[in-house]
């Protein structure tokens, strides 16, 4: 019996945006990557490059913490022969990018997921563009023009990197805060620094070392 995780994303407080050259500041220390995972995208609609840029390096960033890289590539040019030692394949649901915002209420509903089988976390997910911007979107047009697309591509790496993380440790735990939380709010999607906790990093680490000792996937 299958069935699909859904990540809890609630809408809690506004708040003013960090600026962006002192997120880069935040996350200058990196942690050297175990054996890359490999991420297969497929987009919906083709997010701008700004987009796309602060996506993955904002999901890049996230999880090295944890000692996983990441090896991009598009689903359409998987011939189903690579190797891999870990894999995912993340569907992009809707448009990815900051255009068009209006100032309307957030529309319930999940912004990304992960599936599973008989209690098993399966290596395929989705992120849901649309209501990432729903989400977001009154804030988002408080953020000066030139820098809204890479803010909303940044978090969308955020969605993107809770749902790796349930589909790299093969786990459907939460933990109390941080990147790995069950429910995020406005501010946690767009604060300048957003990681996983300590605990939680430690804890994943482990999992990844255990993770890393099966045969490599095709």
């Amino acid at each position: 019996m299958s069935a699909d995780r859904a990540t809890k994303l609630l809408r809690r407080v506004s708040f003013l945006i960090v600026p962006l050259a002192y997120t880069a500041q935040l996350f200058a220390q990196s942690i050297v990557p175990a054996t890359p995972a490999t991420l297969y995208t497929e987009f919906q609609r083709q997010p701008p490059a700004a987009v796309m840029d602060a996506m993955r390096g904002e999901a890049e960033s996230i999880m090295g913490r944890m000692g996983i890289g990441l090896e991009w590539r598009a689903l359409e040019a998987a011939r189903g022969n690579e190797i891999s030692v870990q894999l995912a394949v993340i569907r992009f649901q809707g448009k990815c990018d900051a255009a068009g915002l209006s100032p309307h209420r957030p529309q319930p509903g999940a912004l990304g997921w992960t599936h599973e089988s008989d209690g098993v976390i399966l290596p395929f997910g989705a992120v849901d563009c649309d209501r990432i911007r729903s989400f977001l979107q009154l804030d988002l047009l408080s953020v000066p023009a030139a820098d809204r697309e890479q803010v909303f591509g940044r978090a969308i790496g955020r969605v993107l990197a809770h749902e790796l993380y349930h589909i790299f440790t093969r786990s459907a735990h939460h933990s109390p805060g941080g990147v790995g939380k069950a429910e995020y709010g406005v501010r946690d999607l767009l604060a300048a620094r957003f990681v996983f906790d300590e605990g939680e990093t430690a804890e994943l680490r482990n999992r990844q070392l255990r993770a890393n000792a099966v045969e490599p996937a095709r």
